[in-house]
């Protein structure tokens, strides 16, 4: 048996560091006590609700419960990719998606860049309140907003267009333009909410660097290329990585209220499938596999944006 130097068996000389290690995790108890909130929320909220992810394999049945209601494997998963309109809502879902991630995404970073190029202190704040409002303002009452602007009959847009001798537009039933017009939505109410993450990233800039690039000459612009982009350039991968996790989400309460049978081919997507088949038709083991369906989408482009990322150098969500 080996030995230390004072002839005691090796194990004795690595059982002090080890104890010494489990009393230093007692030092700071009063720190992991701050964790245990967070904790319980995503064990409560998070993770025991993935328990309903079983009923995706079954017929459930509320009066049976999960335990008793019959297994049928992946048969739900079988008539989803089987729906004779499965591709049309596809589509529908990752264009409108796809429209959110090359208009509505940079939108937030281009008002965070202008805001922080304000000098006016009293200005910057002011404008800065003017553009949180819209957040505050329910789904509903932007659909209120928009029929009563865009509606064919009474629509403030319209009766000016007729009143200028032109004929009404159908802005609300031409398929071509729902889906800008969700997107026009989105930026409207969401983009300056979204400034708070990149203005509060902007605020780590140190201050030499612009000292620096005037020193060699850069003007705004220059400023605005080689030291603000780059200085807020992990926040923005970060949240690109996150966001194509919610690729297949479009937002079922603002799609829903927009929704009418003209647009419905360009419109319907998974959150309204959902809705019709799982609330209005009782089919809950369906409609769970449509949302595991979702989120193994959104866990794989996690997965790979997230590599990718790490590949280029940036640092990634983990």
């Amino acid at each position: 048996m080996k030995t230390d130097s004072i002839g005691h068996p090796a194990i004795a000389s690595t059982a002090a560091p080890a104890k010494r290690k489990w009393r230093s995790l007692f030092v700071d108890w009063d720190l992991y006590l701050l964790m245990v909130p967070g904790f319980l929320f995503f064990l409560l909220f998070k993770y025991l609700p993935m328990w309903g992810i079983i009923i995706a394999f079954q017929d459930y049945s509320p009066f049976q419960g999960i335990v008793d209601s019959t297994w049928v494997g992946f048969k739900h998963f079988v008539t989803l990719f089987t729906y004779e309109k499965f591709w049309l809502i596809f589509r529908n879902t990752i264009v409108i998606s796809f429209y959110n991630l090359i208009f509505f995404f940079p939108a937030p970073i281009i008002l965070s860049l202008l805001l922080n190029e304000l000098r006016m202190q009293v200005f910057k704040r002011f404008v800065q309140t003017v553009i949180y409002i819209p957040h505050f303002v329910s789904w509903v009452v932007v659909a209120g907003m928009t029929y009563l602007l865009l509606g064919t009959q009474g629509g403030l847009v319209n009766e000016l267009v007729k009143a200028s001798g032109g004929e009404a537009l159908p802005f609300l039933t031409t398929p071509e333009w729902f889906r800008g017009l969700i997107v026009s939505q989105s930026i409207w109410k969401e983009a300056g909410w979204g400034t708070i993450i990149f203005l509060a990233a902007l605020t780590g800039v140190d201050p030499q660097l612009y000292e620096a690039a005037i020193v060699d000459g850069a003007g705004r612009w220059r400023q605005l290329w080689h030291v603000t982009l780059p200085a807020i350039r992990s926040t923005i991968f970060i949240l690109l990585i996150l966001r194509l996790g919610n690729i297949l989400d479009v937002g079922f309460e603002h799609i829903f209220l927009m929704l009418n049978s003209t647009v419905t081919s360009v419109g319907d997507v998974f959150e309204t499938y959902v809705y019709r088949e799982g609330l209005v038709g009782g089919k809950f083991s369906f409609t769970t596999a449509v949302g595991l369906f979702k989120s193994v989408v959104g866990l794989v482009l996690v997965v790979g944006a997230n590599w990718l990322a790490k590949r280029f150098g940036e640092e990634g969500v983990y």
